[in-house]
């Protein structure tokens, strides 16, 4: 009996944007945790390793030299400067998984959406990931007790000015219960994976599958 066909897929993007305190990282970790196929993207940043950090596996740890010189050689998929340090998303892992039919996750703003989707068109999918309402968003940014009242402000002020962005994504869904915006978000993923022009190996499948039909 023949090996059962199979179809090649390259793999996708996915982007997952929100205001902060929205749980953005809590969907993130459950769906890396259910699906191997599916990898963080490493960023590259300026900052000093903290002591638990691991090259590779937290961040690339880079002096602003090299950094500003893979932005040069258009190395970086997306970048930006945050409170003195550069972050960014090199563009040679990414590709390399997207080629081995594997799918890359990334945990980035609208403007980072932005920079991705235009390095890679075609390849990028968008989930923007939206509060319950206001009232819910400054209430979990309360229940964490880590932030000043200034810094809950400035988050919530925040919040209003990415929001109006959310009409550039390509899916949205509303975290009210996590267990059921992971449930939206793997759908969306899976759906995202079985569009046509993923399937890279199709006319092989096709082929493949007629040869094993029965002559009359």
């Amino acid at each position: 009996m023949s090996e059962p066909a199979t179809i090649k897929r390259r793999g996708l993007c996915l982007v997952l944007a929100a205001p902060s305190g929205t749980g953005k990282s809590a969907i993130s970790r459950a769906l890396l945790a259910a699906d191997p196929n599916l990898i963080l993207s490493i960023s590259v940043t300026t900052r000093k390793p903290r002591p638990y950090e691991k090259e590779g596996v937290h961040y690339f740890f880079r002096d602003q030299e090299e950094f500003d010189a893979m932005v040069a050689a258009g190395d970086m998929l997306e970048y930006a400067g945050v409170f003195g340090r550069s972050y960014g998303s090199p563009r040679g892992p990414v590709e390399g998984a997207l080629s081995a039919g594997r799918d890359v996750l990334f945990d980035i703003d609208w403007q980072g959406y932005r920079q991705v989707r235009a390095s890679l068109p075609g390849d990028v999918v968008g989930l923007y990931i939206m509060p319950p309402s206001m009232a819910e968003l400054e209430a979990r940014l309360r229940a964490r007790a880590s932030d000043s009242e200034k810094e809950i402000l400035r988050r919530m002020a925040t919040a209003v000015a990415e929001i109006s962005h959310v009409e550039e994504f390509d899916y949205v869904l509303v975290n009210n219960v996590l267990d059921e915006a992971v449930a939206q978000a793997q759908a969306v993923l899976t759906a995202s994976r079985l569009k046509l022009e993923r399937l890279v190996g199709l006319d092989a499948f096709t082929a493949q599958i007629c040869e094993q039909a029965p002559t009359p």
